[in-house]
């Protein structure tokens, strides 16, 4: 990888330009960015709008992470756009988690607004939640490969998940645009696959495209401010350009080249279903003051397409307390306290309720001591206050809650041996119990073998008429 500061002169004939407007669809931009990305010669519009960034709660429920109101916005705003200039709108990993029912939402709200709007276009909704039977078949067939440091895949796993979604990668995409869809709802796809589509269906190199799909992918976030709007990104056949769509920020050969760091375990290579990106040989160069050339991307294609399925499943119901500490002794002794409180709500849970430590789950976060790092933390000298989360998991959500009443005493008033005083701490609510229902944890970390086009994702079209 090589950052210089200076670029030369480019003349070539091939090329795509795809505005990335946002991170994730739902964040919010100024409604001038898009519109001076699509004057800069955009010939699409490209947003992703899910992750598993925010857990397994949206895979297991089906839920957007995002209100609909803010979707809609972003929605409207993208829409009108692409179709006042002819150009094609993708989104992918509708609704989160990009189930099927995701997918139809989005495509609801879609329709809404070209009502609106009164707009006509041909959409494609393309599909990738898989069934069990799916996945146990290639299970039973040696197709599946566990990724580390997930172990051999059980037809138990598979039976309990409530989704499970396979990333797609640009290929279905590609076929959509080329059989005449203007706007595309995918679901669950990697979040380079929209982009990266854009280019390698016009022919160009798939180590630019791969690249520059992985640089944008989270819109602004490889600027110098990523709260300033979305970027537009110019893809030919020995590299790509990258600019950010508010004049006031600029790309830089560190923001662009950081990029590769952002949710990728090695720096330099990243995997994608056809094959893996390697950037070990790009060089990133500064065009003026705002925008960025990278030239030397390779494409290594894997000699078999994988697709990583993820899937999520219930892992009992929670129930929380918190209350805030600003008691001096105690503070000064936290991690004692912790541990004092944990061993004595376990012996009145086995005495009042009957039940064994492999029956339930409790974790004690002590926020502002050492919630996060835990035993890592560098420094754990005496914090000024200190904000203590229960969190107890159990089979249902009555044992759960029956555990957190017990555990209520403790966190109120529960002294040190040896102090003279009996402490009282703030419970951040009443009732001091806050039932969160189901919870859910992701049980797939696999990929299963993919044979190309026709497997695995579906695709339907419908026309949009309301002129």
């Amino acid at each position: 990888m090589i950052l210089s500061a200076k670029a030369s002169d480019m003349t070539v004939a091939d090329r795509v330009g795809v505005v990335v407007p946002v991170g994730m669809l739902g964040g919010g931009f100024p409604r001038q960015t898009v519109k001076r990305g699509i004057a800069l010669g955009a010939d699409a519009i490209a947003v992703d709008g899910g992750s598993t960034d925010s857990g397994p709660y949206y895979l297991g429920t089906g839920m957007a992470r995002t209100s609909e109101a803010a979707i809609r916005r972003d929605m409207q705003i993208l829409l009108t756009a692409a179709r006042e200039a002819g150009i094609p709108l993708i989104v992918t990993s509708c609704a989160t988690a990009g189930i099927d029912a995701g997918v139809d939402w989005m495509a609801g709200i879609v329709e809404s607004i070209a009502r609106d709007e009164r707009l006509t276009f041909t959409m494609a909704t393309i599909y990738s939640e898989q069934s069990a039977a799916t996945v146990l078949a290639a299970l039973d067939a040696g197709q599946i490969t566990a990724l580390p440091p997930a172990g051999s895949l059980r037809a138990s796993t598979v039976l309990r998940c409530a989704h499970i979604v396979g990333l797609m990668g640009h290929e279905p995409i590609a076929a959509a645009l080329d059989a005449g869809a203007d706007v595309i709802l995918a679901g669950r796809a990697t979040d380079t696959a929209p982009v990266a589509a854009l280019a390698l269906r016009r022919g160009l190199p798939a180590g630019p495209a791969w690249h520059a799909a992985k640089t944008v992918e989270c819109g602004g976030l490889c600027t110098t401010d990523p709260r300033s709007g979305g970027v537009y990104v110019q893809i030919d056949r020995t590299g790509f350009t990258v600019e950010p769509l508010d004049p006031h920020t600029s790309c830089t050969p560190a923001t662009v080249a950081a990029h590769m760091l952002y949710e990728n375990a090695d720096p330099f290579r990243m995997r994608e279903p056809s094959g893996t990106l390697d950037t070990s040989q790009a060089t990133y160069t500064a065009c003026g003051d705002r925008s960025v050339r990278v030239e030397g991307s390779q494409f290594e294609k894997a000699s078999q397409a994988t697709i990583k399925l993820e899937g999520s499943a219930v892992a009992g119901y929670e129930t929380v307390s918190i209350v805030g500490i600003r008691d001096p002794h105690i503070l000064a002794n936290i991690s004692t306290w912790l541990d004092i409180l944990d061993g004595t709500l376990n012996d009145h849970v086995q005495t009042l309720l009957g039940l064994d430590r492999s029956d339930y789950e409790t974790q004690l976060r002590a926020y502002g001591y050492n919630a996060v790092l835990g035993s890592l933390d560098p420094d754990l000298s005496t914090p000024r206050e200190v904000g203590v989360l229960l969190k107890v998991r159990a089979s249902d959500q009555a044992t759960a809650t029956a555990i957190a009443k017990i555990a209520n005493p403790g966190l109120n008033h529960l002294p040190l041996p040896g102090m003279t005083h009996m402490p009282s701490f703030a419970f951040a609510t009443s009732p001091a119990e806050i039932e969160r229902g189901p919870v859910y944890e992701f049980v797939l970390n696999h990929t299963i073998d993919w044979a190309g086009p026709g497997e695995l994702f579906r695709t339907e079209f419908r026309e949009v008429a309301n002129a």
